[in-house]
């Protein structure tokens, strides 16, 4: 063995070793603050078990009120990036924390489709900026080749609050209901936006606003930091002007194939307890604990997936994969409707496959976007594509409602995403696998 490869060898350990030490002190708290911003995005879905009959809603104007909080995060993600950029991510990923869980615990004074249409819109305002903002900060931290990993346990967030939240939600609901006067989906959103408000203030003590910033690494273990951050810079496509990342085709043929993985991830979140108990199961809280089950199996799959594309260093198949996964899952859940076992089974793999493509997703685009315009292109490839959560839950409901059956919607879900696995084939291997 030669003196440079006993060298490199020392390095790569060394370097393995500082960024062990950057995921311990920054990802569990990112999660943390996922899982808060996502029961609090979905749990509408289970509020729908009990408010569409208090207040007289439609399947449609649930799946419309669901929908509209990405119309107020389509418009408010660009400037609330790019503001994060400016004013660091600390204080206005607390911002944002601290903004949604103030919104969310409006919705105890919801009394009709005007009131829940508005708050949805300005919860999404709230929040706009903070999913794109957290994969900003990722690349203040992680090189492209150990990207993939890390996104995936910040996603992992998504089953994780699916697997707690939902039973959590379905009990609230019964054993609140009647309380105070309140109806049990009233003290759901009260005391589900207390957490959001108390990490958004621990986020402004916790969080720093990059590597030279950290008290907490040692300035050689920084020096490692920024040496594999500068060496992964040099393979990007550095936009100098925010406007050039709109003008780049590849931003927008991500904003595409994002825009079909949302269509079915926002489907299972906001509609997997309606889903569950269409099956005949009832009891809010059986429903919350049979609606974790494909969650479950989501969070194993996006692991597994993201362990096998940075240590492989393949980003095109391991979304491919998943997302004909979700295909599958979805058709074969239209046809096993009248099963609850089956349709669990169904359910599972089109988690496992869906939420899956999500973390994965990101190292296609972090892989080529670099200098200024990267803030502005994450944002857009973002707010383009959860469009589709505004798309998938109104589609979803109009579709029952016009035809009366659950099976249509699927099927669609399902063209979806093969059209989005047939996009990512489209990217050039020798960009995006590094």
């Amino acid at each position: 063995m030669s003196l440079p490869t006993v060298a490199t060898e020392v390095d790569l350990t060394r370097e393995n070793a500082v960024f062990r030490k950057v995921v311990r002190r920054i990802v569990p708290f990112l999660v943390l603050c996922y899982i808060v911003s996502y029961l609090d995005r979905v749990n509408v879905g289970f509020a729908k078990l009990q408010m569409s009959d208090d207040l007289g809603f439609s399947e449609a104007s649930y799946g419309l009120g669901a929908g509209l909080f990405f119309i107020g995060y389509f418009l408010f993600e660009v400037p609330s990036n790019l503001l994060l950029q400016r004013v660091g991510a600390r204080t206005w990923i607390a911002r944002i924390m601290i903004s949604w869980g103030v919104v969310s615990a409006a919705f105890v004074f919801v009394t009709n489709e005007a009131t829940f249409y508005a708050l949805r819109f300005l919860l999404g305002a709230a929040e706009a900026g903070f999913y794109p903002g957290v994969i900003l900060y990722c690349t203040y931290w992680f090189p492209s080749h150990r990207r993939a990993r890390v996104i995936a346990m910040f996603m992992s967030a998504i089953p994780v609050a699916g697997i707690f939240g939902n039973p959590l939600s379905g009990w609230i609901l019964d054993a609140f209901h009647g309380t105070g006067g309140w109806q049990g989906w009233q003290w759901m959103f009260a005391l589900e936006a207390l957490p959001a408000l108390a990490v958004g203030v621990a986020t402004l003590f916790y969080l720093d606003n990059g590597v030279r910033d950290a008290k907490w690494l040692s300035d050689e273990e920084k020096d490692v930091v920024e040496q594999a951050l500068a060496e992964d810079a040099a393979h990007r496509t550095v936009h100098g002007k925010v406007w050039d990342g709109f003008r780049d085709p590849k931003v927008w043929l991500m904003s595409l194939i994002y825009f079909c993985f949302v269509m079915g991830q926002y489907a299972l979140t906001f509609w997997m307890p309606t889903f569950v108990e269409s099956t005949g199961i009832k009891g809010n809280l059986a429903i919350g604990v049979l609606s974790s089950v494909p969650f479950l199996a989501a969070l194993v799959a996006m692991n597994l997936f993201g362990r096998s594309a940075d240590r492989r260093r393949e980003r095109r198949w391991h979304l491919v994969i998943p997302s004909l996964m979700g295909a599958v899952g979805f058709t074969l859940a239209a046809s096993w409707s009248g099963s609850t076992a089956l349709s669990l089974i169904a359910l599972s793999f089109a988690a496992a496959g869906v939420l899956t493509c999500a973390p994965l997703f990101w190292s296609l685009p972090t892989a080529f976007l670099g200098g200024t315009a990267a803030a502005a292109g994450l944002a857009l490839i973002n707010s383009v594509g959860n469009l589709a959560g505004f798309v998938s839950p109104y589609m979803i409901g109009a579709l029952k409602d016009s035809t009366g059956s659950a099976s249509i919607p699927m099927y669609v879900l399902a063209l979806s995403l093969v059209v989005g696995a047939a996009a990512v084939l489209t990217t050039k291997k020798d960009v995006v696998n590094r």
